[in-house]
């Protein structure tokens, strides 16, 4: 089966030029500059004034299965993905159980292999007593290791300094790492708690979580690493203050140290917590716009190396309580990418930045076999975003299980309009083809 993608806009490696792809089966066969001669192909697609983009690969989500289904499961959060260009994701271990041995793993595996419309991986989460566990992972199948520095959805703290060190010692592979100090935030809880109550405004949250906490978690998760000589990536940056822990001088495949932004501390501060509450509750904190510009500067000279959105879905239900009784995370598969572009229209970031903070690095950093690019013998991982296609987010119109989306209300000039996984048409035009699951990803370690 031959399929040609013609007369898009083919952002890649830091470039954008006119032209088409060429689809052999699974794999990209040709990359045809505009001018060359096409090929016979079994099915033509015209993308005159859209982009061609390599398939985004998203290295922090948590899609909840197993046994916290009424909130998401790998099927439906799959697509909600390729319905917002994900092609590939790597996905948490603070599941029911939480996935803390070989054989949990192994069955997320199983389920992903049956259920899941996009490409996959899945990490195994440490604990303070499962250093053996740990020992056996594959790094050819395995994303990676979790480590919960901090305490958020699923109680995974790892708290006790043997256990770190013996981690970051003998981890066959990248070290992930979400970083909050749990004394500090406990003892800011308690001072918030006396003074005001449950009924505590949800704009008080970065103030709990602080860049106090997020600073010290993570500046001794990179001591350890660097004492260790271990391979870490901290995920989710929030504070100005951490972006000082990382180098920018060297190229991303010699960096032993990594770090990871999410899209919604790239976009929001703390100036909407009192029009979005709960919508916008994420461990860490969405803090102010210092930060959130501080941020934005460090992607682009290179402190922070990927982009992800650390997908988090509760029930509107969940989220509806009180302060301390609501749970931090929400949504974002469906529009990281095209909240990324949005940024790019206004000047913020350009086009071929986020290609490459979103595609490229993500693929570099966990050296990702045969994704994350448009070139010749990859997997066809491949995405059309139409740029002028005004489209408002609604609760009513996400593919989300929980049904709904911290962007609802929020009108995005760009659209997805097709993603293919491995050569499939998984997505087109609001329609999903789930004849065909993704498979896999394998690193080249």
């Amino acid at each position: 089966m031959q399929t040609l993608i013609t007369n898009g806009i083919i952002i890649n490696e830091g470039q954008s030029i006119k032209g088409g792809v060429l689809i052999k089966d699974d794999i990209i066969e040709r990359i045809i500059p505009k001018g060359e001669d096409l090929p016979k192909a079994d099915k033509i697609i015209d993308a005159e004034g859209s982009y061609i983009l390599p398939g985004v690969i998203d290295d922090q989500v948590h899609f909840r299965e197993p046994g916290l289904t009424h909130k998401a499961d790998i099927f439906t959060e799959s697509r909600a993905a390729v319905a917002g260009g994900i092609t590939s994701f790597m996905e948490m271990p603070n599941t029911n159980p939480q996935t803390t041995t070989i054989e949990a793993l192994n069955q997320k595996f199983d389920i992903a292999s049956r259920n899941s419309l996009a490409n996959y991986s899945f990490y195994l989460g440490a604990t303070n007593d499962n250093l053996k566990e740990i020992t056996k992972v594959d790094p050819v199948n395995v994303c990676g290791i979790k480590v919960f520095m901090g305490s958020s959805t699923g109680n995974m703290l790892v708290d006790q300094p043997e256990a770190l060190a013996n981690i970051f010692r003998e981890a066959p592979t990248i070290i992930t790492t979400h970083c909050e100090d749990e004394a500090t935030i406990r003892h800011n809880t308690q001072v918030f708690k006396e003074k005001y109550g449950e009924e505590m405004p949800f704009r008080y949250h970065p103030q709990i979580r602080n860049a106090e906490a997020c600073y010290k978690s993570s500046s001794q998760a990179v001591e350890l690493a660097v004492k260790n000589n271990a391979r870490l990536h901290v995920l989710h940056l929030s504070t100005e203050k951490e972006l000082s822990l990382f180098n920018s001088d060297l190229p991303l495949e010699e960096k032993k140290i990594t770090a990871e932004v999410c899209v919604h501390h790239l976009w929001f501060s703390e100036a909407d917590y009192d029009k979005y509450g709960s919508r916008i509750k994420w461990n860490p904190a969405v803090k102010t716009a210092k930060d959130r510009d501080a941020l934005r500067e460090g992607l682009k000279n290179n402190l922070l190396d990927v982009v992800a959105t650390d997908h988090a879905p509760h029930t509107l239900e969940e989220k509806s309580n009180t302060y301390f009784k609501a749970p931090s995370g929400g949504p974002l598969v469906e529009h990281s990418l095209t909240a990324m572009m949005e940024m790019a229209a206004k000047g913020i970031f350009s086009k071929e930045m986020v290609i490459d903070k979103m595609c490229h690095a993500p693929a570099r950093l966990f050296q990702v076999e045969k994704r994350g690019f448009i070139r010749k013998g990859f997997f066809a991982d491949l995405v059309l975003l139409s740029p002028g296609d005004s489209t408002m987010v609604t609760d009513e119109s996400v593919h989300y299980k929980c049904q709904w989306s911290p962007f609802s209300g929020t009108r995005f000039s760009h659209k997805v309009t097709h993603t293919f996984v491995n050569g499939h048409l998984a997505y087109n035009n609001g329609r999903f083809d789930e004849r065909q699951s993704g498979i896999s990803l394998k690193f080249n370690r």
